[in-house]
Protein backbone atom coordinates (compact mmCIF):
# COMPACT_ATOMS: atom_id res chain seq x y z
CA UNK A 1 0.00 0.00 0.00
CA UNK A 2 2.83 2.38 0.86
CA UNK A 3 4.61 1.63 -2.42
CA UNK A 4 1.52 2.32 -4.51
CA UNK A 5 0.88 5.61 -2.69
CA UNK A 6 4.50 6.65 -3.18
CA UNK A 7 4.44 5.72 -6.87
CA UNK A 8 1.16 7.61 -7.29
CA UNK A 9 2.75 10.60 -5.61
CA UNK A 10 5.73 10.41 -7.98
CA UNK A 11 3.47 10.05 -11.02
CA UNK A 12 1.44 13.09 -9.98
CA UNK A 13 4.68 15.02 -9.47
CA UNK A 14 5.84 14.21 -13.00
CA UNK A 15 2.43 15.18 -14.35
CA UNK A 16 2.84 18.48 -12.49
CA UNK A 17 6.22 18.98 -14.18
CA UNK A 18 4.73 18.27 -17.61
CA UNK A 19 1.76 20.58 -17.07
CA UNK A 20 3.85 23.49 -15.81
CA UNK A 21 6.61 22.96 -18.39
CA UNK A 22 9.32 23.78 -15.86
CA UNK A 23 11.57 20.76 -15.30
CA UNK A 24 13.52 21.96 -12.27
CA UNK A 25 14.23 20.27 -8.96
CA UNK A 26 12.40 22.96 -6.99
CA UNK A 27 9.32 22.57 -9.17
CA UNK A 28 9.49 18.79 -8.74
CA UNK A 29 9.66 19.12 -4.94
CA UNK A 30 6.75 21.56 -5.04
CA UNK A 31 4.75 19.13 -7.20
CA UNK A 32 5.61 16.26 -4.86
CA UNK A 33 4.45 18.20 -1.79
CA UNK A 34 1.34 19.41 -3.60
CA UNK A 35 0.40 15.92 -4.76
CA UNK A 36 1.11 14.52 -1.27
CA UNK A 37 -1.27 17.10 0.21
CA UNK A 38 -3.94 16.41 -2.41
CA UNK A 39 -3.69 12.65 -1.90
CA UNK A 40 -3.95 13.18 1.85
CA UNK A 41 -6.96 15.45 1.35
CA UNK A 42 -8.94 12.95 -0.74
CA UNK A 43 -7.91 9.88 1.27
CA UNK A 44 -10.55 8.26 3.44
CA UNK A 45 -8.20 6.38 5.73
CA UNK A 46 -5.68 9.11 6.63
CA UNK A 47 -4.99 7.88 10.13
CA UNK A 48 -4.69 4.23 9.12
CA UNK A 49 -2.47 4.80 6.10
CA UNK A 50 1.20 4.67 7.05
CA UNK A 51 2.29 6.62 3.97
CA UNK A 52 0.73 9.84 5.22
CA UNK A 53 2.18 9.22 8.67
CA UNK A 54 5.72 8.28 7.62
CA UNK A 55 6.26 10.96 4.97
CA UNK A 56 6.37 13.94 7.33
CA UNK A 57 8.26 11.88 9.93
CA UNK A 58 10.91 11.02 7.35
CA UNK A 59 11.34 14.65 6.32
CA UNK A 60 11.58 15.71 9.97
CA UNK A 61 14.15 12.97 10.56
CA UNK A 62 16.31 14.18 7.67
CA UNK A 63 16.36 17.70 9.13
CA UNK A 64 17.06 16.30 12.61
CA UNK A 65 20.00 14.28 11.28
CA UNK A 66 21.39 17.27 9.37
CA UNK A 67 21.15 19.37 12.54
CA UNK A 68 22.99 16.70 14.57
CA UNK A 69 25.58 16.33 11.81
CA UNK A 70 26.32 20.07 11.68
CA UNK A 71 26.39 20.32 15.48
CA UNK A 72 28.88 17.43 15.76
CA UNK A 73 31.06 18.84 12.97
CA UNK A 74 31.23 22.21 14.68
CA UNK A 75 32.08 20.60 18.01
CA UNK A 76 34.93 18.54 16.52
CA UNK A 77 36.21 21.47 14.42
CA UNK A 78 36.21 23.77 17.46
CA UNK A 79 38.16 21.21 19.44
CA UNK A 80 40.70 20.83 16.62
CA UNK A 81 41.35 24.55 16.08
CA UNK A 82 41.58 25.57 19.75
CA UNK A 83 44.77 24.95 21.75
CA UNK A 84 43.04 23.06 24.57
CA UNK A 85 41.20 19.79 24.20
CA UNK A 86 37.67 19.32 25.47
CA UNK A 87 37.52 15.65 24.58
CA UNK A 88 36.50 13.10 27.15
CA UNK A 89 36.39 9.84 25.17
CA UNK A 90 34.60 6.75 26.32
CA UNK A 91 32.89 3.57 25.24
CA UNK A 92 29.20 3.62 26.06
CA UNK A 93 26.87 0.65 26.39
CA UNK A 94 23.50 1.70 24.92
CA UNK A 95 20.50 -0.57 25.58
CA UNK A 96 18.54 -1.14 22.37
CA UNK A 97 14.83 -0.88 21.74
CA UNK A 98 15.50 -1.69 18.08
CA UNK A 99 15.08 -5.40 17.41
CA UNK A 100 15.40 -6.18 13.69
CA UNK A 101 18.64 -6.28 11.75
CA UNK A 102 17.54 -3.31 9.64
CA UNK A 103 16.73 -1.15 12.67
CA UNK A 104 20.02 -1.96 14.42
CA UNK A 105 22.08 -1.50 11.25
CA UNK A 106 20.51 1.86 10.40
CA UNK A 107 20.94 3.10 13.98
CA UNK A 108 24.58 2.02 14.04
CA UNK A 109 25.28 3.65 10.69
CA UNK A 110 23.58 6.92 11.66
CA UNK A 111 25.66 7.05 14.85
CA UNK A 112 28.86 6.33 12.90
CA UNK A 113 28.07 9.01 10.31
CA UNK A 114 28.01 11.64 13.04
CA UNK A 115 31.54 12.96 13.71
CA UNK A 116 32.88 12.10 17.14
CA UNK A 117 30.92 8.85 17.49
CA UNK A 118 31.50 5.35 16.18
CA UNK A 119 29.42 2.21 16.56
CA UNK A 120 31.71 -0.59 17.67
CA UNK A 121 29.68 -3.72 18.22
CA UNK A 122 26.30 -5.21 19.01
CA UNK A 123 25.97 -7.75 21.80
CA UNK A 124 25.23 -11.37 20.90
CA UNK A 125 21.68 -11.10 22.24
CA UNK A 126 21.20 -7.85 20.20
CA UNK A 127 20.09 -5.88 23.24
CA UNK A 128 23.13 -3.59 23.57
CA UNK A 129 25.03 -1.37 21.14
CA UNK A 130 28.57 -0.34 22.05
CA UNK A 131 29.49 3.16 20.89
CA UNK A 132 32.80 5.01 21.13
CA UNK A 133 32.29 8.74 21.62
CA UNK A 134 34.82 11.58 21.80
CA UNK A 135 32.71 13.76 24.09
CA UNK A 136 31.20 11.85 27.00
CA UNK A 137 30.80 14.31 29.85
CA UNK A 138 27.73 12.54 31.26
CA UNK A 139 27.07 8.91 30.31
CA UNK A 140 23.36 9.00 31.18
CA UNK A 141 22.81 12.16 29.14
CA UNK A 142 24.66 10.64 26.17
CA UNK A 143 22.54 7.48 26.33
CA UNK A 144 19.35 9.55 26.64
CA UNK A 145 20.35 11.64 23.60
CA UNK A 146 20.80 8.51 21.47
CA UNK A 147 17.65 6.80 22.79
CA UNK A 148 15.37 9.86 22.54
CA UNK A 149 16.97 11.18 19.37
CA UNK A 150 18.21 8.77 16.75
CA UNK A 151 16.62 5.55 17.97
CA UNK A 152 13.14 6.87 18.80
CA UNK A 153 12.83 8.88 15.58
CA UNK A 154 14.17 6.01 13.46
CA UNK A 155 11.75 3.52 15.01
CA UNK A 156 8.84 5.91 14.42
CA UNK A 157 9.62 5.75 10.72
CA UNK A 158 10.33 2.03 10.46
CA UNK A 159 7.52 0.64 12.61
Amino acid sequence: MIKTRFLSNLLLSFIWLAVTGSFSFVNFVFGFVLSFFLMWLISKDRRENKYFYRGPKLIAFVFFFLYELIKANLQVAYDVITPSFYMKPGIIKIPLTAKSDLEITLLGNLISLTPGTLSLDVSDDRKVLYVHAMYVHDRDEFIADIKNGFERKLLEILR
